[in-house]
């Protein structure tokens, strides 16, 4: 038997470790020259305003290692939830104004939405839909 074989990695831990690695990922887009770009997608009144760039970029390093620890993992999930819909206006903004990324169009509704969603379904059935494995009691360890 192979070594791959014996190990067994349920596929919610591994959906879990792969967005904890996209969300370290983009988060780095946060701190990187491109924040500028990141900035411009604001809608107003605050676009421009690289303290939300900086904050959104700190919450999704938080959710993400939140993500790999058993006592954080719901509420990183919940939150990185919650930051993709406050974050998508953002990208709606930017899809319908033209904002460009890198000289690039910005992702265009038709696909960014679905993938918004695939991503918070994703949080959703890797760490808070999952049932923690019910603990045995005193009781029952006797029978």
């Amino acid at each position: 038997m192979t070594l791959l074989a014996r190990t067994r990695v349920p596929w919610t831990e591994t959906a879990r470790w792969g967005l904890a690695v996209m969300f370290l990922l983009t988060d780095g887009s946060h701190f990187s020259s491109m924040k500028y770009d990141l900035a411009a997608m604001i809608p107003p009144p605050l676009t421009g305003a690289l303290w939300v760039i900086n904050v959104t970029g700190v919450f999704e390093a938080a959710g993400a290692i939140g993500l790999l620890t058993r006592r954080w993992r719901r509420l990183a999930a919940f939150c990185l939830m919650a930051l993709l819909l406050a974050m998508f206006p953002a990208n709606v903004y930017a899809a319908l104004k033209g904002v460009t990324l890198r000289g690039h169009a910005a992702t265009p509704l038709w696909l960014r939405t679905p993938l918004q969603l695939l991503w918070v379904a994703a949080l959703w059935w890797s760490t808070i839909r999952v049932r923690q494995t019910p603990r045995m009691s005193i009781r029952e360890a006797r029978i």
